[in-house]
């Protein structure tokens, strides 16, 4: 086991799985998204343009969501992207509450063809694996992203 934590069985191997978690999604990470910086995209703005692409105009809140990220942060981000051209919002005709993402033709210009290299990063990053153990892997992150739903354990005294 990696933590040297002295607690229980179960405590000790959700840490080591958590640690193992956290630093192989550090490296994995980094090695797929370096390559942004070359287009002067930070992660998130990669995410924005990737989802308007590939899912066409969205609603603000849904592109948060699909992107991970809040709405707060989306907003920057969206600001970003805005500044520069590469997407556009305006509010929804039929409900003046909900603020329309697009992308831009500059937008679709600086992800469309930039986007097979990604994917090609991607493949790469997970070639250690062989396609079972990327099939195995993606059902048990499945299991372990949908356990969250669990109410949270009693807190501590």
């Amino acid at each position: 086991m990696g933590t040297r934590y002295a607690g229980t069985e179960e405590e000790v191997r959700a840490l080591d799985a958590y640690v193992k978690l956290a630093r192989a999604h550090a490296a994995v990470d980094a090695a797929i998204n370096r390559h942004l910086s070359e287009v002067g995209l930070t992660v998130s703005q990669f995410g924005v343009l990737e989802a308007l692409l590939h899912l066409g105009p969205l609603p603000q809140g849904v592109l948060a969501r699909k992107i991970l990220r809040s709405a707060a942060n989306l907003t920057t981000v969206l600001d970003n992207l805005a500044r520069r051209g590469l997407v556009e919002r305006n509010r929804d005709p039929s409900d003046r509450r909900v603020v329309i993402v697009r992308l831009t033709d500059a937008g679709r210009e600086r992800i469309g063809p930039y986007f097979p290299r990604h994917v090609r990063r991607v493949v790469h990053a997970f070639s250690a694996l062989s396609p079972e153990d990327r099939d195995r892997l993606a059902e048990l992150l499945r299991a372990l992203g949908r356990g969250q739903s669990e109410p949270e354990p009693e807190p501590l005294p």
